[in-house]
């Protein structure tokens, strides 16, 4: 089976108004102390072997924040296997040229910029710190660094949002080269700081909904096919890193606030940098992962639930009532069915919450 490696890099220059993420803001680097924790923790997880992933993702906070040394000193410990995804997310003001090249050299092949929007008005308002001159300055290195896998993300009903701004912002990051992007309706956190003073001009539920369809359309027609609710790829880049999460594969996350599913366990790290550095920040057990989880994820996915293999993971059949919900769902353009796979469409996708409420 599959295993995804998550590496969490908490620190950030600035805490966006939108994120409730864990980070510590403040920071222009990550100090080789944290670099050194993650290594001690990785060596209690594969005490005698390397772990030997298929994917490893570091995820943040603002991971391009770590010296590609200490990026190179990560990969090494882990071993992914001949061929694994090694992304890294990535902030357009804090790489260039150099460091994007030292990352490849590293062993990362897969960068991600956070973009969000092309105007820089509207990324004043969501706290980022970067221009779109530096978004369009960012993918220009990765693919001159030597980058061919290149992700984009797009924040979707941001305050007073057009169809226009959607259209600058697709146009900026497909010019940029990218071969993936991840498409993301805001919304509000009540731990953020938009949570705490909302902004003006927030979008209806409804007109929400109508510029996430739109995007879908736009997304397609520009090809990059949807697989996700929020994520889009031109043929063979899809995500390999989520996709584990998603069909309910082994991952293990390192870092503060980092989750893992291993063996159909969960377990988290505490939300706590200082606690994780003294060695005082012991996973903690979290339940386990079953069939609801795994019909949740799967009708996240385009290619939708496989009742057959629904079946044979849990053992578990949808009874007459849910057979027929899918039926009405189906009539009201929510959802494909065939007999043997359940697949919502982007309308769908929209109130999958409630269709959930109706199959769980």
């Amino acid at each position: 089976m599959s295993l995804g490696l998550y590496l969490h890099i908490p620190y950030c220059f600035s805490k966006c108004r939108y994120c409730d993420f864990y980070s510590a803001p403040g920071q222009r680097g990550v100090p080789r102390a944290y670099v050194d924790a993650l290594l001690r923790e990785l060596s209690r997880f594969a005490p005698d072997a390397p772990l030997r992933p298929d994917t490893l993702y570091f995820g943040g906070g603002t991971p391009s924040l770590l010296d590609p040394a200490d990026a190179a000193r990560l990969i090494a410990a882990a071993q992914p296997l001949p061929g694994a995804e090694v992304t890294l997310e990535a902030n357009p003001e804090t790489v260039t040229e150099d460091s994007l090249r030292a990352f490849r050299e590293a062993g990362v092949n897969r960068i991600s910029f956070g973009v969000q929007s092309a105007r820089d008005s509207q990324l004043k308002t969501l706290g980022r710190p970067h221009t779109a001159k530096q978004a369009r300055a960012a993918f220009a290195a990765a693919r001159r660094a030597g980058f061919e896998n290149i992700s984009g993300d797009i924040m979707l009903a941001l305050p007073h949002y057009t169809q226009a701004e959607f259209d600058e912002t697709l146009e900026l990051i497909e010019d940029g080269g990218a071969v993936h992007i991840s498409a993301y309706l805001l919304k509000i956190e009540p731990d953020s700081a938009f949570g705490r003073t909302p902004p003006e001009g927030l979008p209806t539920s409804d007109e929400a909904a109508d510029f996430y369809l739109y995007a879908v359309e736009q997304l397609e027609h520009h090809g990059y096919r949807q697989y996700e609710i929020s994520n889009f790829a031109r043929p063979g880049y899809e995500g390999k890193h989520n996709l584990i999460y998603w069909d309910c594969g082994d991952y293990l996350g390192i870092g503060p606030a980092a989750h893992s599913c291993m063996g159909g366990k969960r377990f988290y790290y505490p939300a706590d940098t200082e606690a994780f550095l003294r060695d005082e920040a012991a996973p903690v057990m979290d339940g386990g992962c079953g069939a609801e989880d795994y019909l949740i994820l799967q009708l996240r996915l385009r290619k939708g639930l496989s009742l057959d293999e629904y079946k044979k993971r849990y053992g578990r059949e949808f009874s007459t009532a849910q057979l027929a919900f899918v039926k009405n769902c189906v009539k009201s353009g929510y959802a494909n069915f065939d007999g043997h796979t359940l697949a919502l469409t982007p309308a769908g996708l929209i109130v999958q919450n409630s269709i959930l409420a109706e199959l769980l």
